[in-house]
């Protein structure tokens, strides 16, 4: 086995299409699949390439999202190449993300994985996109997806979830409805960092956990009637919106590290941007005696870099996936791993 694998990883669940390479091995040593889980372990992000599909108003439309993807495709590609300082002779591995995300977006970024696996005679692994976001962590919040997970007996499982929609589809559908683009969470923090400059206005909203689970449905359709009635200023309600949400992601968190006795919280996805989001965990977690852990922006957001290091990974155990079993799974759970 060689010295070095490097993966080639593209990242295409939603509005970002990605290109991420990253290796792993020894100086030395010939790697194998128990090397995979020793810190010792030598590894490398070489580029993280990130193409965003944004709007200046109006939310995500899946087909025009899938439009930019094919655009930007190529382009993606050889920048990460170039940034890596690498050819295609010098890739090991081919890994995308086969679900879960939107339909449209995920097929470009598989068909691109196929055609590269197929035309440079590479192996093809297919590999879950929230497991990509957390897999050396112990716990992970997310916004798409909004999940508590804890790795336990071997798999990861989860021990609370969104009942409807995730926390970061819940902000772009409400800075749709201010007239802000898309995506809207930072602009969101933005407008509420203003509002907590003045002293923070809070205006009640629904709060809804039920058990370890959390639903943002009807606190959306609140907040947009509150909005439309003209009495509150976008500040004050995107202040109240963000101390909301964020307050039930963060009881679920601590209800879910009390339960399992593990005492490190990783933020994972585009919200754990969110500096608001990151000062409360970071308080619960002091007062805990637990660690707060936060990756760099560029890893936190969709990115492809990610899905390379998965490939890795399950490369290491003798995952590979054949053509004929690549298609997309948009429904793709992570305890289904």
């Amino acid at each position: 086995m060689r010295n070095r694998i490097v993966c080639l990883g593209i990242e295409s669940t939603a509005h970002t299409f990605g290109v991420g390479l990253a290796a792993a091995g020894k100086a030395k040593t010939a790697i194998s699949a128990p090397a995979a889980a020793k810190n010792g372990m030598r590894r490398k992000i070489l580029a993280n390439v990130i193409k965003q599909f944004t709007t200046k108003s109006g939310g995500i439309i899946p087909a025009q999202a899938a439009e930019h993807h094919v655009e930007v495709c190529d382009k993606a590609i050889t920048e990460a190449l170039a940034a890596a300082k690498i050819a295609m002779h010098d890739i090991d591995i081919v890994s995308f993300s086969q679900g879960p995300g939107i339909g449209h977006c995920l097929r470009v970024g598989a068909a691109a994985a196929r055609t590269l696996s197929l035309v440079h005679k590479k192996p093809l692994i297919g590999v879950n996109h929230c497991i990509s976001h957390l897999e050396i962590g112990k716990l992970y919040v997310s916004g798409a997806n909004t999940q508590v997970i804890a790795f336990e007996a071997g798999k990861y499982r989860i021990f609370g979830e969104t009942l409807d929609m995730g926390v970061g589809n819940m902000l772009d559908q409400f800075a749709r409805q201010i007239g802000i683009g898309f995506p809207g969470g930072s602009q969101i923090m933005r407008l509420a960092a203003k509002a907590a400059a003045k002293g923070g206005k809070y205006i009640e909203l629904p709060y809804v956990v039920k058990g370890m689970d959390v639903s943002f449905g009807g606190i959306l359709t609140n907040i947009k009637r509150k909005y439309d009635s003209g009495s509150y200023s976008k500040e004050d309600l995107c202040y109240s919106l963000q101390e909301t949400v964020f307050a039930m992601l963060v009881e679920v968190a601590e209800r879910a590290l009390a339960h399992t006795g593990k005492s490190e919280l990783l933020l994972g996805g585009g919200v754990a941007c969110n500096t608001r989001l990151q000062e409360m965990c970071g308080v619960m977690c002091e007062e805990r005696g637990a660690k707060l852990f936060v990756p760099e922006r560029q890893f936190l957001v969709d990115n492809a870099a990610m899905i390379a290091w998965l490939g890795i990974l399950e490369y290491l155990k003798g995952t590979r996936t054949p053509v004929e079993k690549s298609a997309i799974r948009p429904y793709w759970r992570t305890d289904e791993v």
